[in-house]
């Protein structure tokens, strides 16, 4: 079956479904179906189209391109998992940090929630979904887009990243769309922009990326290239950690690297007493702030099953500008890679 003729299959369906049901087309022979219950913004931008809609099971989300990005029901689960363990894990306590993507502010809120912050820089490309998040998601942001601390770049932050000191920031944060072909951020997952990235981090710095599916049907799409892009420039201190986030209909992957760091505060053997400790010392509210993250869960997210261990030690696509690696659109790849 041709991608054309399954997106006629995808469109009949919706005509069946009506106005009442949100069709998500998981993959070539899994879609999800959610109860719409209102639109509040369908808009187009230079970059991708922008939809603020409430979902029966999910509440008010945001899609862009027709994928969900994050949901008022779930999205702590994968704001959370994407920031504190990386910054607990620095030496001291992160003071400037970056946010590349970002747009609904969530993860900003959950930097900002660390006390010895001082300087969070978020860069998105796309201004008027950055807008639109600002207006409709308050509950995403609560607010911290006004925080005094908080900096919002509407520029590409490649560019931003380049325009920086070298050493500058002691936390990289990736939290960019997946690397589609012909998307807004696909370029931004190559080894030479994460070389770049290392650059700019300071002694003692992370970076830590999203990483796209990691399900059991999913995880060769993009997570085990993109970490070993990353463990080929961070090669003695990467990291791959798993969340669960229902609404993406699949566990989600991150991959963290450190720059000359000290062992004792490597994420995967952070002990649970070590994490709830670091989480009442630096974080404002402590333990009652958070929703999703703890001792236990970052213990949970760092031991990664067997089948992608072993999917780790034998893959070798490093992405480069020559070599992109995307998700996968057409659907005879889709059908290739939950074989």
């Amino acid at each position: 079956m041709s991608e054309f003729e399954n997106n006629e299959r995808i469109d009949k369906l919706k005509a069946v479904a009506g106005n009442d049901w949100w069709v998500d087309p998981v993959n070539a022979d899994f879609i999800h179906l959610s109860s719409l219950q209102k639109v509040s913004v369908r808009e187009k931008s230079e970059f991708q189209e922008i939809e603020i809609i409430e979902l029966g099971s999910f509440g008010q989300c945001l899609i862009l391109d027709q994928k969900i990005q994050s949901s008022e029901r779930d999205e702590h689960a994968y704001h959370e998992s994407l920031v504190h363990p990386v910054l607990l894990s620095h030496a001291v306590g992160p003071k400037r940090v970056f946010i590349g993507g970002g747009g609904e502010g969530a993860t900003s809120r959950e930097v900002l929630k660390h006390k010895s912050v001082e300087e969070c820089i978020m860069v998105d490309i796309d201004g008027k979904c950055v807008d639109v998040c600002q207006t409709h998601l308050k509950d995403h942001h609560r607010g911290a887009f006004e925080n005094p601390r908080h900096k919002l770049i509407i520029e590409d932050a490649k560019k931003i990243l380049e325009e920086s000191a070298d050493g500058y920031y002691d936390v990289i944060i990736l939290d960019l769309a997946d690397p589609v072909d012909g998307g807004p951020c696909y370029q931004l997952y190559t080894d030479s922009f994460y070389q770049m990235c290392k650059s700019k981090l300071a002694s003692g710095g992370i970076l830590v990326t999203q990483s796209g599916p990691c399900g059991i049907l999913s995880y060769l799409d993009v997570f085990t290239p993109i970490f070993v892009t990353v463990r080929s420039v961070f090669p003695q201190h990467t990291y791959p950690y798993v969340s669960n986030v229902p609404s993406f209909m699949d566990d989600y992957g991150f991959t963290v690297a450190l720059k000359d760091v000290e062992p004792t505060f490597i994420p995967k053997y952070t002990s649970i007493q070590d994490v709830d400790e670091r989480i009442d010392e630096r974080i404002e509210g402590g333990s009652s702030s958070l929703k999703y993250y703890d001792g236990e869960t970052h213990q949970r997210m760092f031991h990664v099953i067997k089948p992608i261990r072993d999917a780790i030690a034998t893959e070798n696509r490093i992405i480069t500008k020559d070599n992109y690696v995307f998700m996968p659109s057409d659907v005879d790849q889709m059908k290739k890679s939950s074989k």
